[in-house]
């Protein structure tokens, strides 16, 4: 028997006939819009993660850190150092460390959260601060910061005002005692008690900008420069 093969048969192609072409596949590309509109997307969910989680950008509208901070400085926070706070609570994860006496940070007002307030660390966890007649004392020592100021040569009785002396108090659990640099004119744990830590968003760090609005010019001097 003969074995036969079966193979697919085409037609003859006659030489009169011009050769067919194939088109090249058609290649979609991306709108200009649509490119836009994804890297901007991406850009504003990266801002978005820098700053609840990483670094903060605030302006200084008050006088009450003077002259560490001066009106019109613009400065960052880190916001990882004391944890990185969980949305919808107030755990904390990959703390690196916990406020420190001396340490500048910003946290929310506690009597009106919706603002935020930048103050000094003067009083930690189990402390007990003091204040007589301007002089601050913690756990019965003298504290002197070589950033604070006096810009009122009077000193106000206690039972009119706390400003110049104040306490005893113990600072409570997670808790801290914040006072400003410029100690007669910043309204601070004196007048409304102790920041939890679960209100404080971060340490300040750096001076990336500041404008001197008085004479309307920047203040060189400050951009750039460390906040201690």
């Amino acid at each position: 028997m003969e074995e036969h093969s079966e193979t697919s048969l085409q037609p003859p192609v006659s030489s009169a006939e011009p050769s067919r072409q194939v088109p090249a596949p058609v290649v979609k590309q991306k709108s200009l819009i649509r490119e836009y509109a994804e890297s901007i997307i991406i850009a504003v969910l990266l801002a978005l993660v820098i700053r609840t989680y990483l670094v903060q950008a605030f302006k200084i509208p008050s006088g009450s850190m003077e002259d560490t901070l001066a009106i019109g400085d613009h400065l960052l926070v880190n916001k990882f150092i004391y944890g990185t706070k969980l949305p919808f609570g107030d755990k904390r994860l990959l703390t690196l460390r916990d406020p420190r006496r001396g340490d500048v940070i910003v946290f929310e007002y506690p009597e009106d959260p919706s603002k935020d307030f930048i103050k000094r660390v003067i009083g930690t966890p189990g402390d007990v601060v003091e204040g007589k007649d301007k002089k601050v004392y913690v756990n019965g020592k003298p504290y002197e910061n070589p950033h604070e100021i006096h810009k009122e040569k009077d000193i106000i009785p206690k039972e009119m005002n706390p400003r110049d002396t104040f306490g005893p108090v113990k600072v409570p659990p997670n808790s801290y005692f914040m006072m400003g640099d410029n100690r007669d004119r910043s309204y601070d744990s004196r007048f409304w008690g102790f920041v939890s830590q679960d209100k404080i968003k971060g340490l300040a760090f750096i001076k990336y900008w500041s404008w001197d609005k008085e004479r309307f010019r920047p203040r060189f001097g400050s951009i750039g420069r460390l906040i201690d």
